[in-house]
């Protein structure tokens, strides 16, 4: 049973590199496929990484937040889902937890989080 699940894995590591690596606090642009009727479109959905379940499992989830007209929208992507089309990180947040569960209750200039500046050489 341990070999299948391996040979499942190693054919959908491929997947997961595809994307950047991103952790909680980054804001990240998620081009999603979506399908009406018998059309197929490609919309982005960006926002802040709130948390990322499951890391390095088949069943990876990471959930994403954003403000929507004054009302905050999350979604839940599994990361080997095939309705993602990429994924581009935007920024890199500098935050200190994994979990950002607080930003629900925050409005404004009080949800923002720093960003975390990189020295690039």
């Amino acid at each position: 049973m341990s070999d299948l699940m391996k040979i499942v894995e190693a054919e959908y590591s491929d997947v997961r590199s595809k994307f950047p690596s991103f952790k909680s606090g980054d804001t990240i642009n998620v081009h999603v496929r979506i399908k009406e009727g018998n059309k197929e479109r490609i919309q982005q959905f960006q926002g802040t990484v709130i948390q990322r379940k499951n890391p390095n499992s088949m069943g990876e989830t990471f959930t994403v937040r954003k403000i929507s007209n004054g009302v905050g929208v999350e979604r839940i992507f599994p990361i080997l889902s095939p309705s993602i089309e990429q994924i581009d990180l935007v920024r890199e947040g500098k935050v200190r937890r994994a979990r950002l569960f607080y930003l629900r209750g925050r409005q404004g200039k009080a949800a923002r989080i720093k960003e975390n500046i990189r020295a690039k050489h």
